[in-house]
């Protein structure tokens, strides 16, 4: 557990392997160590010498004086094993294998992967990976670290992903993008020698600048250790895990992807309810986890008001929000009779309110106001819904309720539908605030559902309030 702070956080790094050229993993990784704003030392390895990206060039790792915190070998499988030989005996002790050709590979490649763990033993050595992708970490922006071949770096923020796929990484690391997903670090554990789902979840676990936890997994081994931890860690904040292999379908090709065959989908079941994990049964609803529990990382009771301009789609988040174990209580009377007093008649005082398609800036902040004020104890969260028509101008009404929620003392989630103009700017306005924006109506009642589970699993006398 000392060592996968090197994994994670290194203040030095050799790359052996390392290449000129971007579309290589050695120049890759090389590439996104930069781009990541990485400020530790970084020496690149390989036999050509010379100089690459400015920096020079180590033919082997006995060139150097004293051995880094972390060597990334990307080299040909059947060289990996000389070239651990090689750090052991210059005093590396932790090496991050990118390349597979171990385990998952054969019958040679078992033989590899004994080899490689003989002299681990013997030399004392923490090997992460092999066939992984690597590991970024920019949970701490004023340290951060990617030794990856990813193509992208995360958006950044609080949330961490580990996982057993490197392509499931790849889709979180773009929907950071798209979906504004504050997602800070992502971890590929590969064939998992020395450090896997277990080890990263845990130190994650401790560190103060990661907000919650996602997860991919197809098969956990050391299940008794593995439920010890994840209990750990939900004590302090969320874990939301997506399994796959739930169906005998899905099992059978979770074997033929690690070679480990998944627990059937009860004992899974069994096994996240009774741990405090939050289970999502697909990538999108991992992802909305993300985005989330990113912005309300204590989770939130089940009472939630929707507050809408539209009917159709506070009909759809109505349904959706029963769906996802949310309820709707009714409004308070007093609330009630704050709304009756400025908004039109035609508009619906209840739950969801609808303050009609022409609300302007005055009609959506004096029911926010009541909503917070009147609400304050009655409902945990508040869901807007802003559609906006031809007719209405939407800048005003997005600084009113940003200015709003900035100091709210009730989580509020938005959503925006329709033809937005200037939807990236009007969603960072709102994100700036501290209120999670979403495309969909739906999506944002299914987040709010998982928000929900997590106090449901973690806190079970929020049921009473």
């Amino acid at each position: 557990m000392n060592s996968i702070k090197n994994f994670l956080n290194p203040a030095s790094i050799a790359v052996v392997g390392a290449g000129e050229r971007p579309t290589s993993s050695g120049g890759a990784v090389l590439r996104n160590l930069q781009r990541s704003g990485y400020r530790g030392r970084i020496v690149p390895v390989n036999p050509k010498g010379g100089e690459i990206q400015g920096m020079k060039v180590a033919t082997s790792l006995k060139e150097l004086e004293q051995p880094v915190d972390l060597v990334t070998i990307l080299v040909r499988p059947d060289s990996i094993v000389d070239v651990v030989n090689e750090a052991a005996q210059t005093g590396h002790r932790n090496i991050l294998v990118l390349p597979g050709g171990f385990a998952e590979a054969g019958e040679a490649g078992r033989a590899r992967d004994a080899q490689l763990r003989k002299i681990a033993e013997e030399r004392h050595l923490v090997i992460g990976g092999p066939n992984c992708a690597g590991v970024i970490n920019l949970l701490d922006a004023g340290s951060p670290f990617a030794a990856t071949f990813f193509r992208d770096m995360p958006l950044g923020g609080g949330v961490a992903l580990i996982s057993q796929s490197g392509a499931i990484i790849e889709e979180a690391i773009d929907a950071s993008h798209r979906m504004r997903i504050p997602l800070g670090a992502v971890v590929s554990v590969g064939n998992s020698m020395h450090l896997g789902v277990i080890e990263y979840l845990r130190e994650f676990g401790q560190d103060d600048n990661c907000k919650a936890v996602l997860l991919y997994v197809e098969s956990l081994n050391e299940a008794p250790r593995f439920a010890q931890a994840v209990r750990e860690v939900t004590r302090r904040k969320p874990v939301v895990a997506l399994i796959g292999g739930r169906t005998a379908a899905g099992r059978e090709a979770a074997f033929r992807h690690t070679g480990s065959r998944p627990a059937d989908n009860a004992a899974m079941e069994d096994f996240c309810q009774g741990n405090g994990v939050v289970r999502v049964k697909s990538l999108r609803r991992l992802l909305l986890a993300g985005k989330a529990f990113g912005a309300f990382p204590q989770g939130i009771g089940s009472r939630v008001l929707i507050l809408s301009n539209s009917g159709g789609p506070g009909v759809l988040a109505a349904d959706q929000a029963l769906d996802e174990g949310l309820s709707l209580p009714g409004l308070p009377a007093a609330m009630a009779d704050k709304l009756r007093a400025v908004l039109p008649q035609e508009a619906s005082v209840a739950n969801p309110i609808d303050l009609l398609a022409d609300a302007r800036e005055d009609r959506f902040a004096a029911a926010l106001d009541a909503a917070i004020e009147s609400g304050d104890g009655e409902f945990d969260a508040i869901l807007m819904i802003h559609i906006v028509p031809f007719m209405v101008d939407a800048d005003p009404v997005v600084a009113a309720l940003a200015e709003r929620c900035r100091n709210a003392r009730v989580p509020v989630m938005h959503s925006m539908m329709g033809t937005l103009d200037r939807r990236a700017e009007w969603f960072a306005q709102m994100e700036q605030a501290g209120v999670p924006v979403f495309n969909d109506t739906e999506e944002m009642c299914v987040a709010a559902g998982l928000l929900a589970r997590h106090r449901e699993l973690n806190m079970p006398v929020a049921k009473k309030t």
